[in-house]
Parts: structure tokens; C-alpha cells; sequence
């Protein structure tokens, strides 16, 4: 069902999501595999499996972002990785700013239609992962300066943004 693709990008998210958590200084507030009580609040987050977090990722984040159509499987899986840690249409536009970096020019207009995915799958791989890292870690600083009590999230943040896609 899932293609091997979307499970190496899959286990990088957790790698970076790990198991349950309930911070209450977290906006995302009970937390378990990366998949909130927020944003899923129908669901009973602490009991959630595996299973049910990989399906919920592959249906509401690669499939809406349409991460199987990136040729290169390094962009796709930052790609995803920022999809589900900042919501799609910010990745969108941070992977729109980073090709504008790499040098292709598209609007940033947060829609993942087919001129944004052809000039992704153009780009120079090299070229766009390392300016996508870099206008991921500049939307994480944006939110620490924006919201004091967010800050204390920051090197977390930028670890993840800069982190390689070696699984």
C-alpha cells in the first residue's frame, strides 16, 4: 500500500517525532507520534498506534502534499518532514522561497500545483535541499522571536531543519 518512498520518509518523521507527550507549554498540547490532540481531536492521542499514525501521515500530509510526485526521495522527505511540522501551505512556500534560492523563480503562493512540482523536480537537488534547510531554520527563528514562549523549542527546531536525510 505505501510505497518505499513514503516509508523512509515516514521513519525520518519519527525520528524526529518519537512516542506520546503531554506539554502543556506545547500549542500542540497531547502529542503522541507527532499527531496532536489539537488537530485530531476526535481521536483518544495516548492509545494512538503506529499503524494509525502512519496511515493519518500518509493520507492527510504526503498524499495532500503530493510527495510521491517529487522525483528526488531527499527532497520529498524534508519536504513532508516540514508539511507535518509546519502544516502544508507553509511548506509549500518554504519550499517555493527555496527555489526562488536555487535559482528558478515561482510565486510563493503556497499551492502545490504542477509549475511548483516541475520546477521541484528540475531544481538541483543540492541546491534546493541545502536552501530549503535554510528557509525552514529561518521560519523556526521567525516563530521563537514572534512568540517568547515558543523559544525554548528553538534548538529542537533548528536540529530538525538542518538535519540529514540519512536513515
Amino acid at each position: 500500500m505505501y510505497s518505499s518512498k513514503f516509508l523512509r520518509a515516514f521513519k525520518y518523521l519519527m525520528y524526529h517525532e518519537g512516542g506520546y507527550v503531554d506539554d502543556k507549554k506545547d500549542a500542540g498540547g497531547e502529542t503522541h507520534y507527532g499527531i496532536s490532540k489539537r488537530s485530531y481531536p476526535h481521536l483518544d492521542i495516548k492509545n494512538l498506534t503506529m499503524d494509525q499514525a502512519r496511515q493519518i501521515y500518509f493520507v492527510d500530509f504526503w498524499m495532500k502534499a503530493k510527495c510521491e510526485q517529487i522525483d528526488n526521495d531527499d527532497i520529498a522527505t524534508k519536504f513532508f518532514d516540514l508539511a507535518v511540522h509546519t502544516g502544508i501551505p507553509q511548506a509549500v512556500k518554504l519550499i517555493q522561497r527555496a527555489l526562488r534560492s536555487a535559482g528558478t523563480q515561482v510565486t510563493e503562493d503556497g499551492i502545490i500545483g504542477p509549475i511548483t512540482l516541475k520546477a521541484i523536480n528540475k531544481a538541483d537537488s543540492t541546491d534546493l535541499l541545502a536552501a530549503l534547510k535554510s528557509e525552514a531554520a529561518g521560519h523556526y527563528r521567525l516563530i521563537a522571536n514572534a512568540n517568547p514562549s515558543q523559544r525554548r523549542f528553538i534548538d529542537g527546531w533548528l536540529r530538525r531543519a538542518y538535519s540529514s536525510i540519512t536513515i
